[in-house]
């Protein structure tokens, strides 16, 4: 069974991932991808050795750069595996871009950044900032859960013939923006929330919700749903074939709205004007006044610490009032929608308006 063949996989990659770590070997990308993403990949039903199922260093045209891995479904690209050596932190925003790049170039949906220990999954095709595409993250080394197992097992060919994956996404983009809603107005004390409350709690004033509220540490969970592998009928080649032609167009779409957010940096916002260093940034967080400072190399500067990103800042920030998740090392956070800045009137606005000032003269340009 397939299931009983990535257990042993994973129980092989991770005793090799945790000796060389022990040992601090540095084994670089052609060995880690022998040693530990070939035997992942073979568990999970794809020949390695057959070109019309997987591609190694793949490009579609002559002038693309490659990919390490692309797999095929009725040779159909349906998703890119790109591979760094064991000791490269996925995290760096270089390595997230280029696989992005390489998937909606191509026009293939789903892509995987992996150094052989991390397995991160990315929607290229979702119409949102490169950072959020990211769907799942799992680490071999640090877990042997069933849902270590079950992410994995979204990768496997069986899986990938149906639309498991595309229903996992949607669910997961819904939980995440209502999550977000929620904490907005948890943190921001909105009136509306108060005002509902205190129907369900006749005998407590407005203040003493209010109060309540700031004391509050919510913490808004949606468990992962079972991905357990189910047999899939393969539909009809036409099918498949005009399957192919609307993810090639999706891939299109995708990648002319990645180019305009990738473009939307701080840096870039910085040159344009709209941001203009030392730019401080502030957020009343669950009755916590946190504040950063943006400075003229692009880094966000919290708490005396400097971070590349907004969404950095703003996850530590959070941090600091209400700790971390379980398996996180700071709560996940939009920077753009959390930082908010004052307008030349003392008004603030989420930062976000000012990125969507930047793509609105992109767009205008490009027409």
């Amino acid at each position: 069974m397939q299931v009983d063949a990535l257990a042993g996989a994973l129980d092989v990659v991770r005793k090799r991932v945790l000796q060389l770590r022990e040992r601090k070997e540095i084994i670089g990308e052609q060995n880690t991808k022998a040693a530990l993403i070939d035997p992942i990949l073979i568990a999970l039903g794809w020949d390695l050795q057959e070109t019309d199922e997987v591609r190694h260093e793949y490009r579609r045209k002559p002038q693309d750069n490659p990919v390490d891995y692309a797999l095929f479904l009725n040779r159909t690209e349906c998703l890119f595996v790109e591979a760094k050596s064991l000791e490269k932190d996925l995290r760096d925003h270089k390595w997230v871009m280029q696989n992005l790049t390489y998937a909606t170039g191509a026009g293939v949906q789903w892509c995987v950044l992996t150094n052989g220990d991390e397995y991160r999954i990315y929607n290229a095709h979702a119409p949102v900032a490169a950072e959020e595409r990211l769907f799942r993250s799992v680490r071999i080394s640090e877990t042997e859960s069933k849902f270590l197992a079950d992410t994995l097992l979204l990768l496997s060919k069986e899986m990938m013939r149906g639309t498991l994956l595309d229903d996992l996404w949607k669910a997961h983009f819904v939980d995440r923006n209502v999550r977000a809603a929620l904490d907005s107005l948890l943190a921001d004390q909105d009136t509306g929330l108060a005002r509902l409350i205190q129907k369900r709690a006749a005998a407590l004033t407005p203040a003493d919700i209010h109060a309540s509220l700031k004391r509050a540490k919510v913490s808004i969970d949606f468990p992962a749903p079972s991905a357990s592998p189910v047999p899939v009928v393969p539909g009809p080649v036409a099918g498949k074939q005009e399957d192919a032609a609307s993810r090639h167009e999706a891939g299109k779409k995708a990648w002319e709205t990645m180019k305009l957010m990738a473009d939307a940096t701080l840096d870039n916002l910085i040159a344009a004007g709209l941001v203009k260093p030392p730019f401080e940034v502030e957020r009343d967080y669950k009755g916590v006044r946190v504040t950063a400072v943006i400075e003229q190399n692009g880094k966000v500067v919290f708490a005396g610490e400097a971070y590349d990103s907004l969404s950095t800042a703003g996850g530590m920030a959070r941090k600091q009032v209400v700790g971390a998740p379980p398996d996180r090392p700071y709560p996940q956070t939009n920077g753009w929608q959390f930082w908010q800045y004052r307008d030349e009137h003392g008004e603030l606005h989420a930062v976000e308006q000012l990125r969507k000032r930047y793509l609105d003269r992109g767009r205008e340009a490009g027409q």
